[in-house]
């Protein structure tokens, strides 16, 4: 059985992954030159660029890093993470992961190791739904060569398990977030610092997030503790407490700057815990279930850019984001971590509908 296991890769064949791909001179390897012996899968295109919002009443600081656009394929956050969870993966191989029926980070990562010659299984778990959620759900059926539905996470434990035990498959985590996929955060916020000092953007007093498994909110407080910028980061809870919460990404960063300081022999700085804020708020009392403020919003925007959010993770990170800007008057960075492209327009029915 190939299994990434809690904080990295197990025993496995040579991994698929070409030399030029596993020593690019990434923000993160630029930073620590040993970490360039984990093998990484060339997925996404980086830098993801930054752009001001423009056009909103009472606000002029608010700016958005454009994770959605991190691959022509398919975008999103979940790349990143992607791209060390899958640098071992082979041609032929499988993989399988879990998450809610509507989980992107499922659909992620059928699409992108289906770009490396591997299929995916998936066991997903019904949650609340709404349209974009749905489409989501779709489209994963499509690019999975196997799924498995069950009524609550409960249930969906047994089927995971026994095909863990059972099938010979790369597994990869809920959400991608272990110290190995946090580590695309990681790099993710050290590019970031270097768009600031290039002068893309001022340095964010606040970087706002979805918070749902806690890899990216991890990584990029993480990486910013590393390059020693004061950013706090604010996770916009979509899930519940008992996995969405401040300890939980705190514990991740901690663990993945562990993992650092075991291939590199450096201690990086760790992260202050000042420095991770969890935002309440929009969370509309379980997972994926729409939030009014936050739907609003997300009217907004589309109006404005013409930038459709999932009602999900990237709406609620929106509301927060604006709202904060709103109050504060200061540089607030919005993480824009879903990708809508392939995606029909809002207010688009189906034919016959």
């Amino acid at each position: 059985m190939i299994d990434s296991g809690p904080d990295g890769p197990g025993e496995t064949e040579t991994p698929d992954v070409a030399p030029s791909d596993r020593d690019e001179a990434i923000p993160l390897v630029r930073r620590f030159p040993a970490l360039a012996a984990i093998p990484r899968a060339r997925l996404g295109r980086f830098p993801t660029p930054v752009d001001h919002l423009e056009g909103f009443r009472d606000v002029d600081s608010l700016w958005v890093k454009h994770e959605d656009l991190s691959s022509d394929v398919l975008g999103g956050n979940k790349v990143r993470s992607l791209e060390f969870l899958l640098g071992r993966l082979g041609r032929g191989d499988t993989v399988l992961t879990l998450g809610g029926v509507g989980s992107t980070h499922i659909l992620a990562t059928a699409v992108h190791a289906a770009r490396l010659g591997a299929k995916t299984i998936a066991v997903r778990w019904q949650h609340d739904m709404h349209p974009s959620a749905q489409e989501v759900a779709d489209r994963t059926v499509a690019e999975c060569a196997e799924v498995v539905t069950a009524s609550n996470v409960v249930t969906a434990m047994p089927p995971l398990i026994r095909l863990r035990l059972t099938r010979h498959a790369h597994y990869v985590p809920l959400g991608g977030s272990n110290p190995l996929g946090t580590l695309g955060h990681v790099n993710a916020a050290l590019e970031l610092v270097d768009q600031v000092e290039a002068g893309a953007l001022p340095p964010p007093s606040r970087l706002v997030v979805p918070l749902g498994s806690g890899g990216t909110a991890a990584g990029l407080a993480l990486g910013l503790a590393i390059a020693g910028m004061d950013t706090v980061v604010v996770g916009a809870r979509v899930g519940p407490r008992i996995g969405a919460n401040r300890w939980r990404v705190l514990r991740l960063a901690e663990r993945t700057r562990q993992l650092i300081e075991r291939y590199t022999g450096r201690a990086p700085a760790p992260v202050r815990g000042d420095r991770v804020v969890v935002s309440h708020d929009l969370y509309a009392g379980a997972y994926a279930r729409p939030h009014p403020t936050a739907e609003h919003a997300a009217i907004l925007v589309d109006e404005l850019r013409g930038w459709r959010l999932d009602a999900t993770y990237s709406a609620k990170a929106f509301a927060a984001a604006l709202d904060i800007a709103s109050r504060h008057g200061t540089p607030t960075l919005f993480w824009m971590t879903f990708d809508a492209r392939w995606m029909k327009p809002l207010g688009v029915e189906e034919p016959g509908s």
